[in-house]
């Protein structure tokens, strides 16, 4: 007979869960993970994961298109959607494949099916839609001391944008296109939303992006945002800030949209729309309510070690709020089961999370923008350097970007790093794993960089800071 006891029980088989398992199996406890869906959650079925293989195949495009400028030859370039899509979801059917693999390895037991806590330590599992797979164990009833609940997110809908899945999207459509359309309104100008607006222009699409507050990229540094704007519009992609999207008209085969922007309205015609407005967490039908589980906001609420206000009870990811990153619920899960396991783990701080956009140019920051950083009353220094004084990046062709650094006057000490460019989503770790050591000024300059590499530019921002810039 099945074990139905377990010392901890994890609702939610995404990035953060299935860490969360593998760490508390690690630590010596029995471990079950309730999935109702797939291994690996949205993010890697549905999010993350396939998204960077849409757009891998975008920049292969790109390059093929520009082959001239780096003296090759590539004539009668074209593109199959649906072979696009094809390696996107076998990307990610090789990752869902992995983390079955990752739970047999550590003794994780998976049950199949939704579910819902009666009380703390008590949860019912129903059976989902969803076939379970074999050896796993299915619906019924289970106990655990430590449950905890990483059950994501799912993409906001708002009032008059929903989505039909033929003329409106949401991500999930938005990734398996049976064709590219000729043009498409992208609704918000968050990371979701730019990569999505870089992929379709990429193959040729006519793509809008509004947004209804001032700049695109919202969470971003200003000069990074106005930066990336730029680089946007000159690809061809028209953006309107301060805009909102007030009606949507269907046709057979096209979707009428009426914009207010500025107090005017106009009306333009695109062939799909995706509405990609953020994300909601997935509270609903755990029995939050009954338990007296705080949320706020459609998110549950925790401390900095992922307990609830109900003893017993934990959560983690995109549920919990944000930012809502998959590296964010991974490092939240492993806290949470440290502190459970009584090892003192240091809270999470939410401002050494990197945030990356995968878009053409590529944008990554962590820390305070510098109007947060002035905000909250800091004597700041601030150091650029552009990708155009860069041996390496001009030698790739990629000579248009910005690194920015940002630095508390009286201690030195990093408060903020931003880029935009080539493959700064690789480079943004660097200025993270600085941040988590308290490095100061100082010792960053007087860390040897290798050449020629886009990682001298990092270097050279923060002697750019103390005016003390060599390349520039």
């Amino acid at each position: 007979m099945a074990d139905t006891s377990f010392d901890v029980i994890i609702i939610g088989s995404g990035p953060g869960g299935y860490v969360t398992a593998i760490r508390a199996a690690q630590l010596g406890f029995t471990v079950a993970i309730v999935e109702r869906d797939y291994l690996g959650g949205i993010c890697l079925n549905w999010g993350c994961i396939p998204t960077k293989a849409l757009l891998r195949s975008a920049e292969i495009y790109h390059y093929m298109q520009h082959a001239k400028n780096y003296g090759l030859r590539a004539d009668n370039v074209g593109y199959d959607a649906a072979e696009i899509v094809k390696r996107s979801r076998g990307v990610s059917k090789r990752l869902n494949d992995g983390v079955g693999f990752l739970m047999k390895k550590n003794k994780v037991s998976v049950i199949w099916g939704e579910a819902s806590i009666d009380a703390p330590g008590k949860v019912t599992v129903k059976a989902s839609k969803t076939e379970a797979l074999k050896g796993t164990l299915g619906p019924g009833a289970y106990q655990a001391k430590h449950i905890i609940v990483a059950t994501g997110a799912r993409p906001r809908v708002l009032p008059g944008l929903e989505p039909d899945k033929k003329l409106v999207w949401t991500y999930f459509e938005a990734m398996v296109p049976p064709a590219i359309p000729k043009s498409l309104l992208v609704v918000g100008s968050g990371a979701i939303d730019i990569e999505f607006a870089s992929f379709y222009r990429a193959f040729g699409a006519e793509v809008t992006v509004v947004e209804v507050l001032p700049q695109v990229l919202p969470v971003e540094d200003h000069e990074i945002q106005a930066f990336a704007r730029k680089s946007f519009e000159k690809q061809g992609i028209k953006i309107m800030t301060n805009a909102k999207v007030v009606k949507l008209d269907k046709k057979a085969d096209s979707v009428t949209a009426t914009i207010e922007e500025g107090g005017k309205t106009q009306a333009i015609t695109v062939e799909r729309v995706i509405s990609a407005v953020g994300v909601v967490g997935n509270i609903e039908n755990l029995g939050l309510e009954k338990l007296g589980v705080k949320t706020e906001r459609g998110c549950i609420v925790t401390d900095g070690l992922s307990k609830t206000n109900v003893p017993g009870i934990y959560a983690i990811g995109d549920v919990a709020g944000p930012p809502m990153l998959a590296h964010k619920a991974e490092h939240e899960g492993v806290v949470c089961i440290e502190a459970i396991k009584g090892l003192h783990p240091h809270p999470m701080d939410k401002l050494k999370i990197p945030g990356c956009t995968y878009c053409t140019p590529q944008i990554a920051s962590v820390g305070l923008t510098e109007q947060a950083a002035k905000a909250k009353g800091l004597d700041i220094r601030v150091g650029r350097f552009p990708f155009v004084g860069n041996g390496k990046a001009i030698a790739l062709g990629e000579d248009q970007g910005l690194v920015k650094v940002i630095f508390d006057k009286k201690t030195g000490q990093l408060v903020g790093a931003h880029m935009v460019g080539a493959e700064v989503t690789e480079l943004i770790q660097g200025y993270v794993v600085a941040m988590n050591l308290e490095t100061t000024e100082e010792e960053l300059m007087h860390t040897v960089f290798p050449h020629p590499t886009l990682s001298e530019m990092m270097k050279e921002a923060v002697l750019d800071a103390y005016g003390r810039v060599l390349n520039m």
